[in-house]
């Protein structure tokens, strides 16, 4: 029996979601891909017709026979308007075959379930067959979409229709690539939990021409508000102030061309503009950072008086946080930053340690301070509240052992012992 409730997810909100919509798109920087494909398993096993797309899927009547293929083996005779139309139809006409065969299931639901669609070019003939499925889908039957890249084409027409809906953006600031606008920006997302990526249009930039590019696009995304000033001490110090404002504009207009050369207008798009002093962010692109969103939660949590609030703000943002601030970059403004998440990301771990010792679930709150302690090894709070989860489990030699620990650490960089409170925990198992 599939969990109703995987992290801060559950299976009700994506009913809620994708209830009435043609088509499911199953957002490619989510973390939850796999937790939506269970979701589909679970409620519909009986309608779920799943086809995963080959490596080198080839042309689209190539792969649409291996899928008639693979889905003959659960639904016997499957696939008959498909078979009348691949040879010579166009690829609207496929489109609209593949519709009239869900509709010859007779279902009362059906699900096609496509995975790993990015095997294949998203390219015109894609666009027109995509369009002809939907446009001609019968009321019983949804489509759903995994795939490691999503085009604004054919999608973003339906999303403005609310015929089609995107899982796995719930949380952050903007939908992201799918918004409804009623005029189209460009949508930046970046991910700096990691090694950084940066993903314009739905494309990732693979390309920076150097390191320096790259280096400057980060920090401007996570520095708002910055002057020309400040620019110049972290990344040219050394550099008369001509010699730093050439380099900084010949490296800011990489920038622009990296974003740019994934928006099909053939426009500049500019990352930042220049007003009173400071660079501050440019209102032609929408943007995503997983940093902001990660803090937003952290903030709403440390402010909430609600314990289920706290919760779900501390879930959220420990999800986030998938590894240290662009690892493994070493530069002392990432470095300084790094530490700050860091620590950051450890006060999540407590906060959820904490939420569990006050609902007495001790297994998972020693669960917490284990690895807050993996990110703040110094704090003796940390080992003491870890060391009380152990004795509230009868786990008497465990407590004492992490009192060890925690003795030697500050004997070996502080010269201090653990303080009288911790002494006093210690003394209890005596």
């Amino acid at each position: 029996m599939l969990s109703h409730a995987v992290s801060s997810v559950s299976f009700e909100s994506f009913r809620a979601s994708s209830h009435g919509k043609k088509v499911v798109l199953l957002y490619p920087w989510t973390n939850h891909r796999n937790v939506f494909l269970s979701y589909f398993l679970n409620d519909f096993s009986e309608g779920l017709l799943y086809y995963r797309l080959p490596e080198r899927a080839g042309a689209l009547a190539n792969w649409l026979r291996g899928l008639v293929d693979e889905i003959r083996y659960v639904k016997a005779g499957f696939g008959q308007s498909l078979e009348n139309i691949l040879a010579q139809g166009s690829a609207a006409e496929i489109g609209e075959a593949l519709a009239a065969d869900l509709a010859a299931l007779a279902l009362e639901r059906v699900v096609l379930y496509l995975d790993e669609l990015d095997r294949i070019p998203q390219d015109e003939d894609f666009r027109q067959f995509m369009n002809a499925v939907i446009a001609n889908l019968p009321a019983e039957a949804q489509l759903v979409i995994n795939s490691r890249l999503l085009m604004y084409d054919p999608w973003i027409s339906w999303v403005n229709r609310d015929e089609v809906v995107v899982l796995g953006t719930e949380h952050r600031s903007s939908n992201l690539l799918f918004a409804k606008e009623t005029s189209l920006k460009p949508q930046l997302e970046v991910y700096a939990f990691g090694r950084g990526h940066a993903i314009s249009n739905g494309r990732e930039v693979s390309s920076w021409d150097g390191a320096l590019p790259r280096n400057l696009f980060f920090y401007f995304i996570d520095n708002p508000l910055v002057t020309r000033d400040q620019i110049f001490e972290i990344f040219w110090p050394k550099l008369s102030v001509r010699d730093a404002t050439n380099v900084f504009h010949v490296t800011k207009r990489k920038i622009t061309e990296r974003i740019s050369a994934y928006v099909d207008d053939g426009a500049n798009y500019e990352l930042t503009t220049y007003s009173t002093g400071f660079y501050v962010p440019s209102d032609k692109i929408v943007r995503h950072y997983d940093v902001a969103d990660f803090e937003q939660a952290m903030e709403g949590a440390l402010l909430s008086s609600d314990a289920h609030e706290r919760e779900l703000l501390y879930l959220r943002a420990i999800d986030i946080h998938k590894a240290p601030f662009l690892h493994p970059l070493r530069l002392s403004w990432v470095e300084e930053r790094r530490s700050q998440l860091q620590a950051l990301y450890a006060e999540a771990l407590i906060g959820m340690a904490r939420l569990k010792t006050d609902q007495e679930a001790w297994e998972e709150a020693l669960g917490y301070y284990a690895r807050a302690l993996r990110e703040a090894p110094q704090r003796e709070d940390i080992h003491r509240g870890a060391m009380q989860m152990y004795i509230n489990l009868g786990r008497n030699a465990d407590a004492r052992q992490q009192y060890t620990i925690l003795e030697r650490l500050l004997k070996r960089q502080l010269g201090v012992k653990p303080s009288s409170e911790t002494q006093a925990l210690l003394e209890r198992l005596s």
